[in-house]
């Protein structure tokens, strides 16, 4: 299986279009945020992950998420989150994670991401002081 896309989105939408086909809306993608508040503060961004399966794959998986606080596999680990998932084989699936993240001070998370044991993909995500 293919992680191609994972990204931290505030909101996103299903539908049905005709063939039958699917679309995902994607809205609100980000890379940072300001902070609601002066640091600390605790946030939950969503982080969305599109998966491929091959036609002649299983369709079974896991999906895992490790927050970092920086981009090497030493760096501290805040939060992880691993889901089992199942998708018809040649077809496309989704994971949303919910990230519980404390940030003691303004500055970066990394999620690595990747199915089963799969290479990492890692997406930055950067908390600003407050606007």
């Amino acid at each position: 299986m293919q992680l191609l896309a994972a990204l931290f989105v505030e909101n996103f939408n299903i539908r049905q279009v005709s063939g039958p086909a699917t679309r995902i809306d994607l809205s609100g993608v980000m890379f940072s945020m300001a902070a609601p508040s002066p640091a600390p503060v605790r946030l939950e961004p969503h982080l969305i992950a599109l998966i491929a399966c091959a036609p002649d794959e299983s369709g079974a998986g896991n999906f895992e998420v490790v927050f970092r606080r920086g981009r090497s596999e030493d760096s501290e680990q805040v939060a992880r989150n691993v889901s089992p998932f199942t998708v018809d084989p040649g077809k496309f699936t989704y994971r949303l994670v919910r990230a519980e993240l404390e940030f003691p001070e303004y500055g970066q998370v990394f999620a690595h991401c990747r199915i089963d044991y799969g290479p990492w993909t890692i997406v930055p995500f950067t908390l600003l002081p407050p606007a």
